[in-house]
């Protein structure tokens, strides 16, 4: 089995040292930097900005996984592009034409994800196929990080699994909440191939990040 993607999220970071937090975890084994930003109208809460974003590439070569929990979407695709963003993922609530949104990502040459929250129908999936090049599978209501992971996540991420294989996808599969390293495999035995982690990367610092990691990939 190919181990997953981790993708830890900034969002459980110190926010006080965002540029270090982004150099450790490349150090520490870390696939892609997941960062949540999040406009208190979509979701509620507040994040963080593309300048943001912009200030933190410098800290790493790795892939920026900006995730956009705002609404409406379309005019802030260019700006997190522009700060760094390799791939923006959106939710079809976020604006109304989904298809239109995936092609506006590509066109600025990012990859093109969409989300699905736990009462979003994986048809949606479906109906832009040709377009997606992530799926990512909340198995948490978004909007805050801690929380428990929704068990029902692994049913959806099946189906998703299916629908890609189907098509001849090549997307990324991705799960993001709740994710440690007790249910990483069943996260990847469900068909993701990337696994979202906050709480699981972060706790016990700095000197844990690798540790953590490794913990996640291994369970997998």
């Amino acid at each position: 089995m190919v181990q997953p993607l981790i993708c830890p999220s900034i969002l459980a970071s110190d926010f006080a040292r965002l540029g270090e937090e982004v150099a450790a975890l490349e150090a520490a084994g870390a696939d892609w930097v997941h960062v949540d930003v999040m406009d208190g109208h979509f979701v509620p809460n507040l994040t963080m900005g593309p300048d943001i974003v912009k200030a933190l590439r410098p800290h790493t070569s790795l892939p920026f996984d900006v995730h956009l929990m705002v609404a409406p979407v379309d005019p802030w695709l260019e700006a997190y592009r522009a700060a760094g963003a390799e791939v923006l993922s959106v939710h079809p609530e976020s604006g109304p034409h989904l298809h239109r949104t995936l092609g506006r990502i590509r066109q600025l040459g990012a990859r093109a994800g969409v989300v699905l929250n736990p009462g979003t129908p994986v048809a949606v999936v479906e109906e832009v196929i040709d377009m997606v090049d992530l799926v990512l599978i909340m198995s948490v209501n978004p909007g805050f990080g801690g929380q428990s992971f929704i068990d029902s996540a692994l049913r959806k991420i099946a189906r998703v699994r299916a629908l890609l294989d189907a098509a001849g996808s090549p997307a990324v599969l991705q799960v993001d909440g709740g994710v440690t390293a007790a249910n990483a495999a069943a996260c990847v035995d469900a068909g993701a191939t990337a696994l979202v982690a906050g709480t699981a990367v972060f706790r016990g610092g700095p000197s844990a990040y690798a540790a953590n990691i490794a913990a996640l990939k291994g369970a997998a």
